[in-house]
């Protein structure tokens, strides 16, 4: 697999869960249906718009799409099937016919203008310095410095600046459902309670699900016609899976899900951490195996059980009564651009501007930590013994709540070190009750956040623009 491949889907991964890009609904021109039974159109495309005259003024390119007040031009479209179709071929994933391809990656762009756009209202900006932090981190994965990545990249015909916007969009959009989906989530101690029951009684019979699917979206307050033509067309992709055709190669070709060009795949879940209306269905299926077509509030999906495999028994709890220390930190990690000495002096400097309080430590964290928590403040949150590195640990440990450290190094770069608060309390326990909760808000969050995609997609106003 090349190198661009792999390293834009691992900086998809990074951010939680998921990338939301959701295609086109029903409002927009549908897809050309499968080649057996064609099927119409959801709706005609929208008319009427005129962009401002100096978006036309010395035409050379010519205007495929109309997003609200931005256009997407054919050779923006162009310039990613391109991309998208290399990145296919180098994970050998199905390709679909190259209009069917275009349009998938037309909906793509317009959901992903749709949301930088709301991004841009609502004044979520990823700067260059968090750009560059994250490069840094995707080289490290890599094993590579930043410049041997840019050289592979160039090399395999990715320009260096269309990467680095790639990931900024990334970070933003990341930001923008942290906000918008993640943030809203909320969860009681009753769905707590109720999902450790149901997990105790079936921990015997645990397994994990490797699943595929199809998904046709159906727009936000459609109308009965609108519900009925995606239902039609659901039924039809159905009919030719029951027929021989290719799951993937169909996912590819008419899949409105944002895995769609993957040829559908979601790979291993474990079925409590799927919506309960899909994981009734898997459990009792077998590998190879479709489901009929199933309604969500999101649209109609077809999902196809490709293996099933016994979970891996979790650990047993340690019984002990623990204490526990909620903690944040800023880091600094060492890469070419910043050698030890400067992460070192850099830490002591925020530490004094903290001490003086002419700077709030959760500030420096969130605009100079190069990790994840940065967004959070640096916040830790609750940490057991042995949840993080002994050099971390044995610095914090030695630190009253209310207290900031040197700088610590560790083998993940250097930190400063901040203890909130500490707590004893029942470790089994309060894990358990920590996982299920965190079980809970993957799935609610998978749910919400195609929800989300769809509301902000069929909001927004879309032109096609046809050729003349």
């Amino acid at each position: 697999m090349k190198l661009a491949a792999i390293v834009l889907c691992a900086a998809a991964a990074g951010q939680a869960n998921a990338q939301v890009r959701k295609p086109a609904p029903g409002t927009a021109a549908a897809p050309a249906a499968p080649a057996a039974t064609p099927v119409q159109p959801a709706a005609a495309p929208v008319t009427g718009f005129t962009p401002p005259a100096s978006s036309s003024a010395k035409v050379i390119d010519s205007i495929a799409v109309v997003v609200n007040d931005e256009v997407i031009t054919k050779n923006e479209i162009a310039a990613r099937v391109r991309s998208v179709e290399g990145r296919m071929k180098a994970s050998n994933a199905p390709i679909p016919d190259s209009a069917d391809l275009q349009r998938q990656v037309t909906e793509a762009m317009i959901v992903e203008r749709a949301q930088q756009q709301l991004a841009k209202e609502m004044n979520i900006r990823t700067d260059d310095q968090q750009l560059d932090r994250a490069i840094s981190r995707i080289a490290e994965g890599q094993k590579m410095s930043v410049q041997e990545l840019r050289n592979q990249m160039e090399k395999e015909g990715m320009p260096f600046a269309t990467f680095r916007e790639e990931i900024r969009n990334e970070i933003t959009m990341q930001r923008l459902r942290e906000h918008e989906v993640d943030a809203k989530i909320q969860i009681s101690d009753a769905e707590v309670d109720t999902y450790l029951t149901a997990e105790q009684a079936a921990a015997a019979d645990r397994v994990e699900l490797n699943i595929s699917q199809i998904l046709v979206r159906i727009p936000e307050n459609a109308t009965p016609e609108q519900a009925a033509a995606r239902k039609a067309r659901a039924d039809e992709v159905s009919r030719q899976l029951r027929t021989g055709a290719d799951f993937a190669k169909m996912a590819a070709t008419y899949s409105d899900a944002p895995d769609a060009l993957k040829g559908g795949e979601v790979g291993w879940r474990d079925p409590n951490r799927l919506p309960p209306l899909f994981a009734e269905q898997l459990v009792k299926m077998s590998p190879g195996q479709i489901t009929p077509v199933i309604r969500s509030a999101t649209g109609f999906h077809l999902l196809k059980l490709v293996d099933k495999r016994a979970a891996v028994p979790a650990a047993p709890a340690d019984e002990a009564v623990q204490q526990q220390t909620h903690a944040r930190h800023i880091l600094l990690k060492v890469t070419p651009t910043m050698t030890a000495a400067e992460a070192k002096h850099k830490l002591a400097d925020f530490k004094e501007r903290i001490d003086n309080k002419t700077a709030k430590f959760e500030d420096l964290a969130r605009t100079m930590s190069n990790d994840g928590t940065a967004a959070k403040g640096g916040d830790l949150g609750w940490l057991y013994p042995g949840d993080s590195v002994p050099e971390f640990e044995t610095a914090m440990n030695a630190l009253k709540p209310g207290e900031v450290s040197g700088p610590v190094e560790t083998p993940f770069g250097w930190h400063l070190i901040q203890v909130l608060e500490r707590k004893s309390d029942d470790a089994s326990k309060e894990r358990q009750r920590n996982a299920a909760r965190n079980v809970i808000r993957e799935r609610k969050m998978q749910e919400a956040a195609e929800d989300w995609a769809r509301q902000v997609r069929d909001r927004a106003y879309v032109e096609f623009r046809e050729d003349k």
